[in-house]
Parts: C-alpha cells; structure tokens; sequence
C-alpha cells in the first residue's frame, strides 16, 4: 500500500495533481471554476516541475475553449498524452471536438468543474447541466463526490482510458467541490507512475499520425458506408465498464479507498433508495446514516460513479433486494423532457422490475442549497409514492412541483466544530481561512473543509467563509448553519444581515468594528442582542482597522482577524498558533518584500491586547441598532419582494413566480444598495478645487460627482452644502458631491486631485458633518445643466449624468469609468452587447444593475450573450436595427406625399432630411412626431392607418442607436 501523505487541498487542486502527472500536454483556457487547474499546472510547469514521465509538461493557453479542445485533438493525433479542463459554456464550445476524439478512439481526460449553462443568465455555479450536454459525445462521463474522489477517481480515468481507447470526461461540482479544501490523502507521483502500463501508452503513440507510418484519418464517409462504422466501437464501449473496474481495484490496493461503478450505502435491507451522483451524494449518506441510527428508518443510496458507458449489470447488482421505492435526484434540467438524464437512463435500467415505484426529481441548480432537511424531504415523499418530476429546495408557486421541507434536522458528526466568518471582498478573509483550514490540517489530526461564498461584486461584495473541524470524516456538502464560532469582519454588516441567525447556544461572536467597550452592544440590532443574550453567547470586539491602519496594511484585516479567531476558539495552544500564523505570512507574504511580512507579523502582535471580551448585560438595553431600511415603504412589489431579500443575503426565500421569466429586469437599482462599506470617503475641500472634474472623470463607480447649478435652486440647501462659482459659467454654481454609502474608498479620486482639493476622511466624521443629508439633495438637483460647456470635451462631460453608478465593480476598477463616460456621451441612445466577463458581473448580475436612466425615462439597454461571441452579438443588433430605421424610413416617406396634419408632415421632413443627426435639435423632433401620432392615427383614412401603425410600432428609431460591444 502506498505512503499516506496527508495535504489540505481543494478539488482543483487535486484535479491537477494527477493530470499533471500523468499528462505531456495541457492546452488550457481558463473559465470559472475551472481556472485553477490550469493556473496550478501552469505555475508548476513555469517552475519546471517534472511528471512522472520525468518532463515538463506543455502547458498552452489558447484563445478560448474551442481553440484548446481543438488543439487537444490535434496533440492526440499527433501522439501526445494531453488534457484540458473547462466547464459550463467553455465545454459547449469543446463539443463538436470531443464527437471527433471519441470518434477517433483518442485516449484523453477532460477534467471538468460541472458548473450551470447560461439559460435565462448566465451563472457560474454548479450543478450538472454542461456535462449532461455531452452524453451523447462518445466520452465516458465519471462522478466523483468529494476532494478525495478527484484525485483518486482522476487516477483511474487516466490509467482506463489509455487501455479501453475510449476518452473520459471526470467531472465534479463546480465550487462546492472544486473549491472547497478538504484535508485528503494525497496519491504521490512514484504510486502512480507503479500503476502505468507503458503498453498503452506505446499503442497510443504507435496509432498517432507520423510520416514515417503514412496514413490519413479519413474525411468523408457516404451514407453506404457511415452507419456501419459507427456501430465498430460497440465491444469498446461494452468492455469499458469492467476496465475502469479492474483500475478502481489497482488504486484501492494501493490507496486502501474502493470504488465501484456503483457504490451502495445504507440500511442493507433498505425499501426506500435514493439514485445519484456529485457531491450531493455525501450530505445523503451522512443524512441517511443519521435517520438509520438515530430514527431506525431504512434508506440507502445508489452513489453512480460510471454514468458513461452505462453498465446495467453493475447498476442492478447494487440495488437491494428489499428496494420498493427509489427517487433518482438530477442535478440538471431539460425543459420538455419527461425526465432527467440520470432518471431515464434509471427506469430504463430497471424496465423489467414492474414492481418498482420510481420517481424523479431536480435539487441544486446552480449551487443551490441541498440540505440533510431536504433529502429527509425527498425520503418522506418517496416513502409516500409522491408524484414525478419535483424539485427540492424552492418554493414552486407556479408549477407547483416543489416539495415541503416539514422538518429541520442536524446531521452534522457530534464533536465538529462549525464556524462562519462574514468578510467584505478585498478584505483578505478568504484568504486568511483559507490559512486557518491548512494550519489546522497540517498540524491537527483533525479533519477539516473549508467552503467559501462570494459575491459577484468581487471586491467591496460579501464574502462568507464556512469552516468545520472535527474528529469525524465530514461529508457536509452544504453551508455552515448552526455555528460554534461566527466572525463579522465589517461592521456594516450589522442590521443588513441575519449575521447570528443559526449560532448555537454557547457559542462565540466575533466583531470587527470601531465601537469601544461600554457602547458596541448597544450598537447591535435587538434580534442579535436577544439571541446573544438568551443563547449566551460570548461576545468578543476588536477594532481590526485601527491596527491595520497603524502598522501600514490599510483596509486588510485578514491577519488580525485570523489571530483573533484562532486565540478565541482554542483549536490551538495560543502559543502555537502564534508561531504558525507568523511562518504562514512568512511563507504567504515573501514573495512581495520583507516590509509586508513584518506589516502582517507586527498586526498579529497587537491582537491579544486590542481583543476585548465584552460584558453580556442580564436583559436587553435601552438601546438597540434599527435594522437598516433598503428600500422605502412605498417600493414596488419587485424591489420588496425581490431586491430587498437578495440585499440582505436571503435570495433562498424567493419563490418561482416573483422571477422574471426571461432574465429581463428593470435597470437602476444599485442606487438601492447603499452598500455603506467604505471605512473611508474623500472629503471635499472647496477652497483648493480649481474645478477641473477629474475626480468625476475617474470614479469607478460614479460616487463623486459635479453639477451646476443656479443660485435659485439652491433656495432649501441644507446648512452643510458648500458651493463655489462656477468657473467658466456665469451665474451658476459649481460642487463636487461624494456619495458616501456608495463610495468603495478606492481614493482614485484622491491620487488625481491635482490640487489637494480631495483628502481620505473617516467615514463616521463625514457622516457627522452631513454628507449623507448633501449627496440626497444634490441627487434631487437637475442633471445635465451644462452653461456653455460642450459634452465632449473632459469637464464637460462630467456635468452629465452618469448612466451607470454603483456598479459592484471592485474598488478603483479600470474598466468602469470608460463605460461612464460611454453613458455620459451616448446613454440615452446605447446598446450594449457584453462579453461574458467582469464586465457581465458587475454589469448585470440579477438584481442590482448599475445602467440607469436619465429624468426622461432612457438609458443604455444592455444584453450578454456567451463568452467568445460578443463581436458577432454586436453585430447582429446592429443589423436588427439598420433593418428597423429602414423599415421606419420607407413608412415616412410614404406618408410625405398623404394628407395628414401640416405639422406632423414638416416632422417627418426634417427627420428624413436630418435622418443621422442624433443632436438635441433631432431628439426634440423625435419627441415631437411620437406625441402627434396617437392622434393622426386616430383621424387616418384606412389607406394610410398601416402605415402608421408601422411608424408607431417602429418610432424610437427616429434617432440613430449606438451599438457598443
């Protein structure tokens, strides 16, 4: 048996271990969450890192997924031991290639992160949706479960394929597997070099193209002859299943870990039997492990391993004799189909056992929770031969096929330890769990996952770490509810979010914030007073900033929480976990100078004495925090219903028939975030401010803003709003206005000022001199009053309204203060085709969408379609509406020789004559024809009401549209 070599790795990781290893070539394309294969593999090759084959493998980045499997096609065929890794549209794209490698019999693994396909959005998240896409491609499709299933499942597709010819394609859940760091059994490069048969390999390369063996693979077949050639690869196929097989039982001889096709766990006299595959499989086998013991209950689960070929002698062998009922859960859905996948490929398996009841259903779309609670959902209806086709973990209001959870249950191994850290994107606590999980793996004989939330807004968004510890093997594949430790790592957290809503009794709150002993509980909400107070839980505060502040680190306060968390919760000697955080910033932070390392070692050694134990008053306080209020009392049913519950991070809460059935939303709705995350916002002063508007012209976000104004409009200005003459504008007023719950204090503003006019003040201090009451009554002001500045010069720009603000773009973003500018000169006419891409997420991420309109209802319009097609999306809108203008043109010119109302007749002649202009001269003519056509029409004879209908349908055409990809 070989070496145990424990390492705290995540699924990526483990991914690229073996194909690493067992690979000469890898052309790459990175798409999440499948990046890190080829960022590792790339790293270790830049590093000269030798595979078993003793050489660097050849690790090429391509210019998207089409062009890697394409060159993976051609490595093969030319002879060379060659993988990839992708996932969701990126795979798409690989396809029509891996219909040829299967076609060819090319041994090859494709490591994929299952991840959702873009449908009514796009989604990053996982569940099976691309790899059910290509089962009809000739490659075997393997499931592996966890951390550990990748790296010794990997093993086994790499030694089958090279024997049975046929390609594999090993998948597992994108984030919840390929991300999550689990401590494993690491398989080292000398085991797997042992379980090679070189034989193979020869074969492979004896089979390749080579001048030296002239042959060509053949380019065309005619309908006389294609169809038998197809059918030649049956006995490959047929003898796969045992193949892979016989490789499970080499690996678990050298790992002491088996594996089947099919694996059974459960009561073995089991009637009710779940079917499926993923990780999904380890939170129902520690559900089903717990209902067996704790409640005498008799469930078992068919784990499937080898879903292509799919053998039914192997499945069938699995299923108990005593099975009555079975629910197969598919990760994945196919709208029309009168089942999923995984589900018909089951009945059909199982077509001649009549007296079984069998029943599908869908879980987990796009990452979506699957609990213990919802498998014992999925166990109560199938023990009461519920109906076909439901889904578990949503709540079905229009379809009506989802399933009550009737009972919350905790599965969870007595003894481990649960923590939740909320951190803020840029922040560094990600990062510093990610430390914590491999310090504690490392140096514990503790188990140990670590799984990590993030917000599409990136940098500035929520980030939600969920860690466990424990004796026990922890098969939780699902967020950390009911928690022992939780941290809140940003104090504006407190009153938007449900931060203690699951922290068990006796448990441990951390805080970050700048509220001093006797007044930070009073700080917090009545909810998380109540729960701490009744729960007792002990309360810990920190000012984290102020000691990031003063040793030079800034906003990161990744190393003082992380010291905090780990001299609170005891998993540690504190002595040693001192000495262990310091040589993992060592090791961490060497890389960028030995001024970094001492700013992060010198920040954990003013933990212990900044840390305060706070006093738990008997009963609630006077005081308490309001909980902050997101949108106002008179808010549509969308934003309530909708946009609120996400803001406050419980999106899970929404039913099917509040979402939009199509994607389409309405735009401006950042400006209802009021994410109030900056520790820091600039402060305007006016004295020094020589009115050059470049801090507008560069804010990422649209924060800081400038506006002229008359004296007269400033007539109910409160006592704080300071304005200067306006320079270059007789009669105006001229300010500069941050917003401050907007700002990211990414203080690009600040570095710009060429004048010293903009300093970094405290957030609290700007609050109290009445900026927040300033930015809503510069808001309420009129946009766009230019005097005589032109628009497209830089200053003038910058006095009009932006059409995109707030983005959840990270702090001081390059990318966003171009599109602003876009929206300044073209908004209230723009089209926008995006590329999949940063700026897909914080463009459009569902449902705070940055583009907004102007006060006459326009503003840019906006459409993604996939990764590598946005030229071509671009182009295709611009032809749809070169085609309406047209249409729109020849209706008018129609019209021009018809009796109808002078006035409209003149209209439609400076429009035809001025047909490109897009001034305000034509705007105002457009304006003009849309409000006399409702009563020409009303008024036209029959042989002219088609035609204006037409121009009614066609008339925002009037003015040229400006498309953008």
């Amino acid at each position: 048996m070989a070496k145990h070599n424990k390492a705290t790795l995540d699924g990526n990781n483990a991914a690229a271990h073996v194909a690493y290893a067992m690979n000469e070539v890898a052309a790459i394309y990175p798409i999440t969450p499948s990046s890190g294969m080829g960022e590792l593999s790339d790293a270790w090759a830049a590093a000269g890192k030798k595979n078993i084959f003793g050489s660097t493998v050849d690790v090429i980045e391509m210019q998207s997924e089409a062009g890697a499997a394409g060159a993976v096609h051609g490595c093969l065929t030319a002879g060379a031991l060659t993988t990839t890794f992708t996932a969701s549209q990126g795979l798409m794209l690989m396809i029509p290639n891996m219909h040829k490698i299967a076609g060819e019999m090319l041994p090859a693994v494709f490591y994929v992160t299952a991840r959702s396909l873009a449908c009514q959005s796009l989604s990053i998240f996982g569940d099976h949706s691309d790899v059910m896409s290509t089962r009809n491609t000739g490659f075997a499709l393997v499931a592996c479960n966890s951390v550990q299933e990748v790296m010794d499942l990997g093993i086994v597709c790499q030694l089958a394929t090279l024997k049975s010819q046929i390609p594999f394609l090993l998948f597992f859940d994108g984030f919840r597997t390929s991300h999550e760091l689990q401590k494993i059994d690491e398989v080292d490069y000398e085991t797997i070099a042992e379980l090679v048969d070189y034989k193979y390999i020869e074969a492979f390369r004896q089979r390749a193209l080579n001048p030296d063996r002239p042959k060509i693979k053949v380019g065309q077949q005619n309908p006389d002859v294609y169809f038998q050639g197809r059918e030649t690869v049956n006995k490959y196929y047929d003898a796969a299943p045992e193949i892979v097989l016989e490789y499970m039982r080499l690996v678990a001889e050298k790992t002491g870990r088996e594996f089947k096709l099919f694996d059974y766990v459960g009561h073995p006299e089991a009637e009710s039997v779940i079917i499926a595959m993923g990780s999904g499989c380890e939170t129902i086998e520690e559900t089903i492990t717990y209902l067996n013991e704790k409640r005498g209950t008799r469930y078992g689960l068919v784990k499937v391993r080898l879903y292509r070929p799919f053998s039914v002698r192997h499945f069938l062998d699995v299923i108990p004799y005593t099975a009555k009922r079975i629910a197969v859960l598919d990760r994945t859905k196919e709208p029309g189909s009168i089942g999923e996948p995984l589900y018909l490929d089951v009945v059909s398996a199982l077509k001649n056992s009549s007296d079984l009841y069998i029943i599908g259903g869908r879980y987990g779309l796009s990452s979506k929770e699957f609990t213990p609670s919802m498998i014992k959902a999925v166990y109560d209806h199938l023990d009461n031969r519920g109906f076909h086709g439901f889904t578990v973990g949503i709540e079905d209001d229009v379809s009506h096929l989802s399933i009550p959870i009737h009972e919350e249950i905790h599965t969870v191994p007595e003894g481990t330890i649960s923590c939740k850290f909320w951190g803020l994107g840029s922040d560094g606590t990600v990062g510093a769990n990610k430390n914590s999980i491999k310090i504690i793996g490392d140096h514990t004989d503790l188990n140990v996952q670590g799984y990590f939330q993030y917000d599409s807004k990136k940098s500035g968004g929520i980030t939600r770490s969920h860690l466990r510890f424990g004796k026990s093997p922890i098969k939780s594949q699902y967020l950390v509810k009911n928690e022992d430790f939780v941290a809140c790592h940003n104090q504006a957290f407190i009153g938007r979010f449900s931060l203690l809503d699951g922290i068990k009794e006796n448990g441990v709150f951390l805080l970050n914030s700048n509220w001093n002993r006797d007044e930070v509980f009073s700080q917090l909400t009545q909810d998380m007073q109540q729960t701490i107070i009744r729960n007792n839980i002990q309360f810990y505060n920190i000012d984290g900033l102020e000691i990031a502040n003063r040793v030079g680190l800034g906003g990161r306060v990744n190393t003082v929480m992380q010291t905090a968390f780990f001299l609170i919760s005891g998993i540690l000697d504190r002595q040693d976990a001192i000495a262990l955080i310091k040589e993992s910033i060592t090791k961490t932070y060497s890389r960028k100078g030995d001024e970094i390392v001492k700013m992060n070692l010198d920040a954990v050694d003013r933990v212990d004495e900044a840390l305060v134990k706070i006093e738990i008053p008997a009963q609630l306080p006077a005081e308490s925090m309001n909980p902050k209020k997101l949108v106002s009392d008179n808010a549509d049913a969308f934003t309530r219903n909708v946009i609120e519950p996400i803001m406050r991070e419980q999106g899970d809460q929404i039913k099917v028939s509040q979402m939009p059935r199509d994607g389409m939303i309405d735009t401006g709705t950042t400006r209802l975030e009021k994410r109030r995350v900056a520790p820091f916002a600039p402060h305007w002063i006016p004295e020094n401010c020589i009115q050059c508007n470049q801090c507008s012209f560069v804010c990422p976000h649209a924060a800081i803003r400038t506006k002229l104004m008359t004296v007269e409009s400033l007539s109910d200005a409160p006592a704080t709003f300071r304005t200067l003459k306006a320079t270059g504008a007789e009669g105006y007023q001229y300010k500069v206005q941050v917003y401050i719950d907007d700002c990211q204090s990414c203080r690009v503003c600040v570095n710009e000022c060429p004048k010293a006019a903009l300093v970094m003040s405290p957030i609290e201090e700007e609050r109290e001199k009445g900026e927040q009451v300033n930015y809503e009554y510069f808001d309420r002001l009129p946009n766009d009053v230019m005097a005589s500045f032109k628009e497209t010069s830089m200053k003038g720009s910058q006095f009009k309204q932006p059409l995109l603000e707030f983005s959840g773009a990270c702090a001081g973003c390059g990318e966003t203060p171009y599109i602003k500018l876009l929206t300044q000169l073209y908004g209230d006419r723009m089209v926008v085709a995006n590329a999949t891409g940063c700026s897909s997420i914080w463009g459009g991420t569902f449902p705070s969408i940055p583009y907004c309109k102007n006060k006459d209802g326009k503003g840019p319009v906006w459409a993604n379609s996939l990764f590598e097609d946005n030229a071509e999306y671009g182009f295709g809108m611009r032809l749809a509406i070169d085609s309406n203008r047209r249409m729109l043109r020849s209706a008018v010119e129609k019209m021009m020789d018809k009796e109808i109302a002078p006035e409209l007749k003149t209209a439609f002649g400076y429009a035809l004559e001025h047909w490109s202009d897009v001034d305000e001269t034509a705007k105002e003519n457009a304006h003009k024809i849309r409000s006399l056509l409702p009563a020409t029409l009303a008024k036209a004879k029959d042989c002219c009401i088609g035609t204006l209908r037409r121009i009614k349908e066609l008339e925002s055409y009037f003015i040229q549209k400006s498309v953008w990809s």
